[in-house]
């Protein structure tokens, strides 16, 4: 499996994991199915009654402390009315039925036990006991399995009709105290509807309230017509204070001095006494022409004068007052004067008239939109108190309705529902039950085995396929080396011939080999610049075949003529001595310490192949590997030889093949499904993107049959047959 976390959509991938897996799988498959074939073996026939209820709509429903009638607005005659109006009635009443005070009732009265002989308990009761409402019905149906038959039908008629003598019981009891308390409500919400009345009365009588919305057009109106009116008026009092003006200013007198002028001028004794003046004046004249002004005739004149002019002021404060002062020029006006003094005054009084009604029809209309801005409090205030009074005249004859409803109730002897169907004693057991166990074990066995692949699937992190080592590493894939499994005789080879097979060498013409050639023909053309001649064969993890997969590789490429040396650089645990049945005395450790020279090192193992074993373990392997000896001997070993393949340890097991690959043109590298997990796989596939080492590419290695090598080698057996091998291991299976 690529991750642990997440299963990847792949069927192919779930039909190679049941194939390794199948063994366990189908092993809890077949007990789990078993086990419940067993089981249905114990099963003892059981049987069913089943009675129906048909639920009506109660004659009354109380809600908190107050009575709602059950035909009132909002609920329908037939119908139970629930508290919450998304939830079913009927289901309510289903807890009454399973409520343990009413199940333990009917365990005693029926004397119910169980298969120990003991009293039945409340929940085994339960467990039995069906409750369920038929689809779009008032109708609840009511089952009871149980292994009696006429239990089974004794009990759903016990439960119908014990529920039916609750129900009565427990409807005649409601009613009674409702009735009480009603009985004790009835006269405060009496004296609630007088006190609404009064308080109402009281408030028209208050604010003079007949018809508050007549009142308001009333209003309105009036103030329409008086805003008529006072235009008029503004217009007239305009024209009246124009033509004052201008009479002002022709008279050219102020009001007060033009009313004193036009009262003398009016009175009789101020004209007499001025016309008496007037002839003294005139006699005073004459004599005046005749005597001297100490003549006792012009004396007794200007007596007789200053008496006239005394009488003339006295007659003067008597007509208009002490306070204006006339000059003696106005107290004698023309005719002409005297008729505009006239005009200025009677204009004056018409302008004080209109001003007066114009202040009046003012103060008219602030009245009424005073009284209009009112009218809607009042409006609001009134329909408070009506509403109050329609609310407790509605209470009250609610109340005085059900009261008498609830005597009738207090003797009724008809329940909430009825039964529509008795219970019957069942002639014939359930069926379906031994299917439905049946069932129920394929399913659980199907779940089991598969939680079990998956289980084990999770656990088991190695790689799996050649899609996840590719997906892991992305590196170029050179070749890939199916897994030889064919039978062998066990006659034709022992331990030492199995473990020195050669496919390139011993089975020249099998698939195999064609594989080994075709990766060296990938590394050929795999760089064009620059010809590879040394390469480090190594792997992530040990037993992927990267010794293998070197010495064949290495066979490959002498079979065409090119001069090639194999270098064992595995010193911890080297395999090419084995593989090629040569020494290991000596080596590349004895080359390195200068215990030996190359050329009794090597071995020629085949015509254009020499090989050089890792030779004895010394104690620290990489500083032979890490020096500049071993950097030397590469070069060396370049300029002899056309190919050099070095066989290096595991990349997490020792820096040996890092080392070794900065001598060298680049690394190959070897993976082996199932045998390298993804952990170790992303360790080495960072490991060496960090390091900027230059990977040639990827080999996997040992492909087998059961995953996706059937894809890639499907049409191989018309070309590729096993060959029979020599004496000396010719045929085996690959080990490392």
């Amino acid at each position: 499996m690529q991750s642990r976390e997440s299963i990847d959509l792949d069927f192919s991938r779930y039909w190679l994991s049941l194939k390794r897996r199948w063994l366990p799988a189908a092993s809890i498959f077949a007990a789990t199915v078993t086990l419940s074939a067993l089981a249905t073996t114990l099963l003892k026939p059981s049987y069913e009654a089943e009675g129906k209820l048909l639920f009506r709509s109660p004659s009354f429903n109380l809600v908190g402390s107050n009575l709602l009638p059950s035909n009132s607005e909002g609920a329908e005659t037939g119908d139970l009315r629930p508290l919450v109006s998304t939830q079913n009635p009927i289901s309510s009443q289903i807890e009454v039925i399973s409520s343990p005070s009413f199940l333990q009732s009917i365990i005693n009265e029926l004397e119910l036990k169980n298969n120990k002989g003991e009293s039945l308990k409340v929940e085994e009761l339960e467990k039995a006991l069906s409750l369920k409402i038929v689809g779009g019905t008032d109708v609840l149906q009511i089952t009871y399995k149980s292994r009696n038959p006429k239990e089974a039908a004794a009990v759903v008629n016990k439960v119908m009709n014990l529920y039916l003598n609750n129900d009565i019981i427990t409807s005649r009891s409601e009613a009674v105290a409702t009735r009480e308390l009603m009985a004790i409500q009835l006269p405060k919400i009496q004296a609630d509807v007088s006190a609404a009345e009064v308080a109402l009365r009281k408030f028209k009588e208050k604010y003079n309230v007949v018809d508050l919305s007549e009142e308001t057009k009333s209003a309105v109106e009036i103030i329409g017509n008086l805003d008529s009116q006072i235009n008029t008026l503004k217009a007239e009092l305009q024209e009246a204070n124009t033509q004052t003006n201008e009479l002002r200013q022709k008279v050219g007198l102020d009001l007060q001095m033009a009313s004193a002028v036009s009262s003398l001028s009016q009175s009789p004794a101020v004209q007499g006494v001025l016309a008496q003046i007037q002839d003294t004046d005139r006699q005073l004249a004459t004599q005046r022409s005749r005597f001297l002004d100490d003549n006792p005739i012009i004396v007794d004149l200007e007596a007789k004068k200053a008496n006239l002019q005394s009488l003339l002021q006295k007659q003067i404060e008597q007509t208009i007052g002490t306070q204006t002062k006339v000059p003696p020029g106005l107290l004698q006006i023309g005719e002409l004067r005297q008729n505009l003094i006239k005009d200025f005054l009677q204009s004056d009084v018409q302008r004080l008239s209109l001003s007066q009604k114009l202040s009046s029809l003012y103060n008219s209309r602030t009245a009424y939109q005073q009284r209009v801005k009112v009218i809607p409090k009042l409006v609001q205030n009134q329909r408070e108190l009506e509403r109050k009074l329609e609310v407790a005249q509605s209470t009250y004859q609610t109340l005085l309705k059900k009261v008498q409803e609830l005597q009738v109730a207090e003797n009724k002897n008809t329940a909430n529902a009825r039964i529509i169907a008795k219970a019957l004693v069942p002639e014939k057991p359930l069926l379906g039950q031994k299917p439905i166990i049946l069932g129920l074990g394929v399913m659980l066995g199907l779940f089991l085995s598969t939680s079990t692949i998956l289980f084990l699937e999770m656990r088991d992190s190695s790689l799996k396929t050649l899609k996840d080592i590719k997906e892991v590493f992305g590196y170029t894939l050179l070749g890939i080396i199916p897994l030889f499994t064919h039978k062998i005789s066990s006659t034709h080879l022992d331990r030492e011939s199995i473990s020195s097979v050669v496919h390139v060498r011993d089975m020249p013409q099998s698939l195999i080999s064609e594989m080994y050639r075709m990766i060296q023909a990938n590394l050929k053309f795999l760089s064009s610049d620059k010809i590879l001649k040394t390469i480090v064969v190594t792997s992530a993890v040990p037993k992927e075949g990267k010794s293998t997969v070197s010495a064949n590789l290495a066979v490959a490429i002498a079979q065409l003529g090119r001069k090639v040396l194999l270098v064992d650089a595995d010193m911890r645990m080297p395999t090419q001595h084995d593989l090629w049945q040569i020494n290991n005395a000596v080596g590349l450790s004895e080359v390195l310490v200068g215990q030996a020279k190359f050329n009794n090192a090597a071995c020629n193992v085949m015509p254009n192949l020499d090989v050089i074993t890792a030779g004895v373990r010394p104690p620290n392997p990489l500083a032979l590997l890490d020096s500049k000896r071993m950097t030397l001997l590469i070069e060396d070993f370049s300029s002899r030889y056309d190919f050099v393949i070095i066989d290096a340890p595991p990349l997490l097991l020792a820096a040996d093949a890092l080392t070794v690959s900065q001598m060298t043109d680049g690394i190959l590298l070897v993976a082996r499904p199932e045998v390298i997990d993804s952990s170790s796989a992303n360790a080495a596939q960072q490991m060496l993107e960090q390091s900027s080492y230059k990977v040639l590419g990827l080999v996997v290695n040992g492909v087998a049959d059961k995953n996706e090598s059937s894809n890639y080698f499907s049409h191989a057996q018309e070309y590729f047959t096993p060959k029979v091998l020599t004496e000396k291991s010719k045929i085996g299976k690959e080990s490392i």
